[in-house]
């Protein structure tokens, strides 16, 4: 019995000995957030139906006007827009308000370039068109879940959040 026991205590002493000189290597875990707030243009000029790049009207220049107010509270690190005057002229409040230089995009390429790496871990705004502001978010989300955006909505924002792991979005209709 004595030699039972004192087997046990000399198996209890020696493995709670710590003096290993490896220690378990945690995995790094990604908690790097991106967040992209996506619009399509504010409200375009059709007086000239054979005008390929319009200006705002009066109404989109209020709306353009009241993203900007809508993205007072959020702190964007950049601000994206195609090369399209209306588009310009939609991202040019808010980048003004928050100090910001507008980034041209390519809305046909933006997924050939190094756009979400470059973007990792920021907020970011991106102005673009009806039919390119889903594919963007669907790209983002990795699967087909929103459809073009119908041309009388011009108030919805796409609220898209990224980490390692998972992209989930949103949308909320400020018309």
């Amino acid at each position: 019995m004595k030699i039972t026991a004192s087997i046990i205590l000399l198996f209890l002493i020696s493995s709670c000995d710590n003096t290993t000189t490896e220690k378990p290597v945690k995995k790094e875990m990604d908690f790097t957030t991106t967040t992209y707030y996506l619009i399509r243009h504010a409200e375009k000029d059709r007086t000239n139906p054979d005008d390929e790049d319009p200006n705002l009207n009066e109404e989109g220049l209020l709306r353009a006007e009241h993203w900007a107010a809508v993205f007072s509270e959020i702190k964007l690190d950049a601000v994206y827009s195609s090369n399209y005057k209306r588009t310009q002229q939609t991202a040019q409040p808010v980048a003004r308000k928050q100090n910001l230089k507008i980034e041209n995009y390519d809305p046909h390429k933006v997924y050939e370039t190094d756009f979400f790496e470059k973007t990792k871990g920021k907020q970011i705004l991106v102005v673009g068109h009806s039919n390119t502001v889903p594919v963007f978010v669907n790209h983002v989300l990795g699967q087909e879940r929103y459809e073009n955006i119908p041309d009388s909505i011009d108030g919805r924002l796409y609220v898209v959040t990224k980490t390692a792991d998972q992209a989930t979005s949103f949308i909320l209709n400020l018309e």
